[in-house]
């Protein structure tokens, strides 16, 4: 059985795109096939992230207008075979696909596929409604300020008036020092907000955005990276396996953390 599910928040900004694929390649390396679907039409970033913009001929509304087939959209990831990209269109509008030919689609796509992983667009207009239809899972991404947890808890409203019942939660770009000195909001008051399982905890990582310009998901730098360790975590976490989640009070952030850590031996 495939299992299509949606990478989704409310408000923008924060790191839905990041989580999709950085969780793709994750899966991948798994052993999983594994596609993800970039549902912002208009405002495509998947591929940037992937490192495969230049790699992209067809989307995924030539296919549905039968200009080209389905394999002829997917854009396979040299570095990680079982990893494709089915893009959106870059000069159309969210109203130019509807719910109905989204699930056409992933219909399609889970007869090879074991992930299918939905970046859904910010906000919970039609571009949101596209991205749920289909989607048998989803995960929230929030990071711990109120505006983007108050939005969370709407969108967990949504999902589960759609029928869509197994929703887990990725807190993102999460400071330790701040939660400590009561300046951000901590993991538990995300939870208690949300009462949704958690799946993921990942710390704010400057390599993050080191990895998005090169175009190399976190997951393959070979950078000492908290929070590409993590999303690796939430891939074996998906995938059924016991992962402790880390222990936050121990990640120390930037150049000074992660010098200090190999000084006195943490990992």
């Amino acid at each position: 059985m495939s299992r299509a599910i949606v990478v989704t928040s409310g408000k923008g900004g924060v790191g839905k795109t990041t989580t999709t694929a950085n969780l793709g390649m994750a899966i991948a390396r798994l052993g999983h096939p594994v596609v993800v679907i970039d549902a912002d039409f208009g405002l495509r970033n998947l591929d940037l992230l992937l490192g495969l913009e230049n790699r992209v001929v067809y989307t995924a509304l030539d296919v549905l207008a039968g200009q080209c087939r389905l394999d002829q959209a997917l854009v396979k990831d040299k570095r990680q075979p079982k990893l494709a990209l089915l893009p959106a269109a870059q000069n159309r509008t969210k109203e130019s696909i509807n719910a109905k030919q989204m699930q056409q689609l992933v219909r399609a796509l889970s007869r090879r596929y074991r992930y299918i992983l939905i970046d859904c667009p910010a906000g919970i207009e039609m571009g949101f409604r596209n991205a749920i239809a289909p989607a048998t899972e989803a995960i929230i991404v929030t990071t711990p300020e109120i505006s983007a947890v108050r939005d969370g808890d709407r969108i967990v409203g949504l999902l589960e008036a759609h029928g869509i019942k197994r929703i887990n939660l990725v807190i993102n770009r999460i400071r330790p020092a701040m939660v400590q000195a009561n300046d951000m909001m901590s993991v538990d008051d995300v939870k208690e907000i949300l009462a949704i399982p958690l799946i993921g905890t990942v710390p704010d990582d400057e390599q993050v955005i080191v990895s998005t310009n090169r175009g190399e998901p976190l997951v393959l730098s070979n950078e000492e990276s908290w929070a590409g360790t993590e999303f690796n975590n939430i891939a074996l976490r998906l995938d059924g396996q016991d992962i402790p989640f880390l222990d936050l009070n121990d990640i120390n952030p930037g150049f000074f953390g992660r010098l200090k850590n190999k000084l006195f031996g943490k990992k």
